[in-house]
């Protein structure tokens, strides 16, 4: 297995801010957002993004954590271990910006929009995503995109969050045995 880090941590937190701005610029501010983050490493991105926007704004998005585990088309229901969403704020008629680590097939972002959509109506849905790998299986693209990393099927983009693993980075593996 070979490994090559593509961001840093430096390289991560000019990413999320970044995105924090071009979310307040393409929203024309920050008034009837709300933030999204996919378990796990998206719950990670969307408080970062939440914790940026409050210090460039002043003000302290609602952020839910979405668990999809029920929504995914591609886990045995004997295999699924389903924690619970936690969204203690209303969806209907907000603007919910979706945040993940990585964007792949797109079927995690189908399993999330249905979740979302089982809270409530949105008036849009915006996807952020830290990394954008290629190989869409459904047709999804992302609204904000912290890195666009052409792969190929036989590599893999590993997202690596402090609060969970110790460091930030996102490395890209390259697997001789992997189809």
């Amino acid at each position: 297995m070979n490994e090559v880090t593509i961001m840093t941590a430096e390289t991560m937190e000019r990413s999320l801010v970044r995105l924090s701005h071009e979310i307040i610029e393409r929203n024309d501010g920050v008034d009837n957002l709300v933030l999204m983050g996919i378990e796990r490493r998206g719950v990670l991105i969307a408080e970062r993004i939440r914790k940026n926007i409050l210090s460039f704004e002043g003000v302290d998005l609602p952020r839910g954590d979405l668990d999809i585990t029920l929504y995914r088309d591609d886990i045995n229901e004997c295999d699924a271990v389903y924690k619970g969403s936690r969204v203690d704020f209303s969806v209907d008629g907000k603007d919910v910006i979706l945040c993940d680590d990585v964007l792949y097939t797109g079927r995690t972002v189908r399993s999330s929009i249905s979740a979302i959509f089982a809270l409530g109506r949105p008036k849009s849905i915006q996807l952020l995503i830290l990394v954008d790998r290629g190989h869409r299986e459904l047709p999804f693209r992302a609204d904000f995109i912290g890195k666009n990393v052409p792969t190929s099927k036989s590599e893999q983009i590993v997202v690596h969050c402090k609060e969970l693993d110790g460091e930030d980075c996102v490395l890209l593996r390259r697997t001789s045995d992997r189809k």
